[in-house]
């Protein structure tokens, strides 16, 4: 056998351990913040608007920590219907499936949302908000998943109650998703506090559990993370000069 083979007893199953965890732990707490930034503010697209006029640099964490928080979010989906399709397959798939595409969706309401912010700081307030209501209605093919925004995570919650891989009470928190608004431009109610307390609840015990409860880093692997951190940051950096 090549000495470049993988040897047999290695098994590997991605997103892995560190990747998982971390989502696990900051999907959640990226998207309590973000809801809680812009808690003060009305509901709908004007106020938010508004709000983006008087309150820029606010508003930009709010949004931002939202949108990073639904992408980092897919490694712990992943993660999560692995070990419900343990026992559960059907769910899994269906729970999995719904709640990535789900989180596809939302990606693009905020690159809408970035789009609207960007008009009130080159034409104004007051022509951003003309400009989004004249296309609130307008055709994108993400309207067609936004029944997967809410169902995936209570079909995933169900799945993770069925294949005990959460109790009860972190299930129903898990489900709590689903009370999230979505949409363009949309503020903060009740219901998007709990949703988002919800999958605190219920994800970050166990990406917690998923980091600490393996074995301890080598120092080979601590340096190797460190090149690789070091090179994305530089690379993120790079990308950002346009």
């Amino acid at each position: 056998m090549s000495s470049t083979q993988p040897s047999a007893h290695v098994v590997f199953a991605f997103p892995g351990r560190w990747l998982t965890g971390s989502s696990l732990v900051l999907g959640p707490v990226l998207l309590l913040s973000g809801v809680l930034l812009r808690a003060r503010f009305p509901f709908f697209f004007p106020d938010q608007l508004a709000a983006y006029d008087g309150h820029p640099a606010l508003m930009r964490a709010s949004y931002s920590c939202f949108a990073a928080g639904t992408v980092a979010l897919w490694p712990a989906v992943s993660a999560l219907a692995v070990r419900i399709g343990a026992t559960r397959p059907t769910l899994a798939a269906f729970g999995g499936g719904l709640t990535l595409v789900g989180l596809f969706a939302r990606t693009f309401h905020a690159g809408v949302d970035q789009l609207a912010f960007r008009l009130v700081d080159t034409q104004g307030r007051r022509p951003a908000t003309a400009a989004v209501a004249d296309s609130y209605q307008a055709f994108h093919i993400f309207q067609y998943a936004s029944f997967a925004v809410m169902l995936g995570w209570v079909v995933l919650a169900a799945g993770a109650w069925r294949s005990g891989v959460l109790g009860p009470a972190r299930c129903l928190a898990l489900a709590l998703m689903a009370l999230l608004p979505l949409g363009v431009l949309k503020g903060t109610t009740p219901l998007s506090i709990a949703g988002t307390s919800g999958l605190c609840v219920a994800l970050v015990p166990l990406g917690l559990t998923v980091l600490f409860g393996g074995p301890r880093p080598t120092r080979r692997s601590v340096a190797r993370f460190g090149i690789a951190a070091l090179v994305v940051m530089v690379l993120g950096f790079v990308s950002s000069l346009g």
